[in-house]
């Protein structure tokens, strides 16, 4: 019979960053027991997924294994490790675990699908371990720009992983657990098979910087503000939002939560108890009859989100406030590289408005959540492990990693989604190659990225699109000529003609030449009219439309 081995195999956040989705094993080649750790989901964008609402990780090859299944586990509540959970519970069934907070989260999104809370299991901080089937799995408090953060010690009979999560080394996060490297030490005396650790800012050379540097800069720019104050920030960011919220304090300004995201992450972390002394805030039907230079509103939409609120106070009104020449809006986050177009549209269109909008770019009103090269090469110096295995983190990302960990002396290996790596041995190796991918949250229904609905809905905004309607009667005789209407296309081609009576003439010229072999068959009809179509579209206005031909026959 086969030894048993330890695996790792990522199904998402590995060659990309958002939609978390990492696997472990013990056993039997085929026959491992599973650990999920993580279920997130990444963002979508009108260039590659328009119309999409959520990307989600392909869970085929879970669901193919789901008896297999001993829980999943959430290592903190940011989007990208817990948004999945609703969506996939039903496919998956197991019990999820996680640290109070993280679960509290969790609940509401179980609860959106109508599914009870008591899937979820709350489990305590280390030393506390959890056993779930032949894993012992302990929270190890870890700081990042998120309540209740966890690294975990994962323990099986192969050795020990401990699986960082998304961390920063801040021992002063304000709120949240600080970094620790006592404990840190202390959890990796007995020896670490593997350290599966986030690569965001691994070519970040300066070392990472403390929450707790925001607060003046922000209190003395809110302060000087002679008329309303906006601030967006991640919602999730709740360290951030209370400095935000005391700034405005502090500057005698009543305070405002405009979002749905914000104001259900600072009620979670006032449930919870990871908040507290969190300043007094206003209703927002409130907040439109206080003088201006009194209010400070803190809002969503710091990554340019359409709806959201900083987006919808760009546009217009939100909520009866409206923005107005000498406002201040400040951005107190980094923008996530594809999102630079809309945070920039948000941006310019305050300005039209007169507001003064200002941004990071200097480095004086955010701190990232993530660990920065030498805070990397930090916690490998602490927990000394045989293996790095970089995750969280696009291809070069990981690549760069790999390459710090062997010039420290260390083995590393790059496992991007669907590698399946064995760590068992001496020397990670990979085992197989599963296929994965991502699943699209389309209105209510989720779709297959291999489906073609994304695609054909991106043909169609790039190539516009015809729908031809010709009527038989029943003699296989048209009934009239076909008729054409448009959608995405110019009117006017190169003949100065509306663009439809070029195509509707061209269209009753091939069915007036047509034959008894094509008139008699839809397919043949159909083959033919979308022909012309593309063609004459072609010589007209330079594009080849998507084509929908509707042949109708009388009975």
């Amino acid at each position: 019979m086969s030894e048993e081995r330890l695996i790792y195999l990522p199904l998402g956040g590995a060659g990309e960053i958002g939609m978390n989705c990492y696997v472990y094993g013990y056993g039997k080649p085929g026959q491992e027991r599973l650990l999920v750790v993580d279920m997130g989901v990444a963002f979508p964008d009108m260039d590659g997924t328009p119309g999409v609402d959520l990307i989600i990780p392909d869970i085929t090859w879970l669901k193919q294994n789901k008896a297999r299944i001993e829980g999943l586990v959430i290592t903190h509540a940011h989007e990208d490790h817990v948004g999945a959970v609703g969506h996939t519970f039903e496919a998956l069934g197991v019990p999820i675990y996680s640290r109070a907070f993280t679960a509290n989260i969790a609940r509401h999104k179980l609860a959106e699908y109508g599914i009870e809370g008591k899937a979820v299991r709350t489990c305590s901080p280390y030393p506390e371990v959890t056993r779930i089937g032949p894993f012992s799995v302990s929270f190890v408090p870890i700081s990042h720009s998120i309540p209740e953060s966890s690294g975990l010690i994962i323990d099986t009979p192969a050795g020990r992983v401990i699986h960082t999560g998304d961390f920063k080394l801040d021992t002063q996060p304000l709120v949240g657990e600080a970094w620790d490297p006592e404990l840190w030490t202390e959890i990796s005396k007995g020896g670490v098979k593997a350290l599966v650790c986030d690569s965001t800012n691994v070519f970040s050379r300066h070392p990472g910087r403390s929450e707790v540097i925001v607060g003046p800069a922000v209190e003395k720019l809110v302060e000087e503000a002679p008329r309303l104050v906006v601030a967006t920030t991640f919602a999730s960011n709740v360290a951030r939002v209370k400095t935000l919220a005391q700034a405005g304090e502090r500057a005698g300004r009543s305070i405002c939560l405009l979002g749905r995201a914000m104001r259900r992450m600072i009620e979670a972390a006032v449930e919870t108890g990871v908040l507290k002394d969190f300043p007094k805030v206003v209703q927002v039907e409130d907040a439109a009859s206080i003088p201006r230079e009194s209010l400070m509103l803190i809002v969503t939409g710091s990554q340019g989100e359409r709806r959201a609120a900083s987006a919808q106070l760009s546009r217009g009104k939100f909520n009866g406030i409206e923005l107005k020449e000498g406002d201040l809006f400040l951005f107190s986050s980094k923008t996530i590289p594809g999102n630079e177009k809309d945070v920039i549209r948000i941006m310019n269109q305050l300005s039209e408005k007169g507001v003064d909008v200002v941004d990071d770019s200097m480095g004086d009103y955010h701190v990232s959540g993530h660990a920065n090269r030498p805070d990397l090469e930090t916690m490998q110096d602490v927990v000394q492990p045989q293996i790095v295995v970089p995750m969280h983190g696009e291809h070069r990302h990981l690549r760069a990693h790999v390459g710090l960990s062997e010039a420290r002396g260390r083995q590393g290996i790059l496992a991007v989604n669907g590698m399946m790596i064995d760590l068992t041995g001496n020397a990670p190796k990979v085992a197989e190659y599963i296929e994965t991918g991502r699943t699209y949250l389309d209105g209510t229904v989720q779709i297959g990225a291999l489906d073609g609905i994304v695609r054909d809905r991106i043909r169609m905004a790039l190539n516009g699109h015809v729908v031809v309607t010709l009527i038989m009667d029943e003699e296989d005789a048209p009934l009239g000529e076909p008729w054409v209407d448009l959608m995405g296309l110019a009117e006017t081609g190169r003949s100065h003609v509306p663009l439809v009576e070029v195509l509707e003439a061209d269209l009753s010229q091939f069915i007036g030449r047509a034959g008894d072999k094509t008139l008699t068959s839809d397919d043949k009809l159909e083959e033919g009219l979308r022909r012309i179509v593309r063609q004459t579209c072609l010589n007209e206005i330079g594009k080849k439309p998507e084509v929908t031909v509707v042949v109708s026959r009388l009975s």
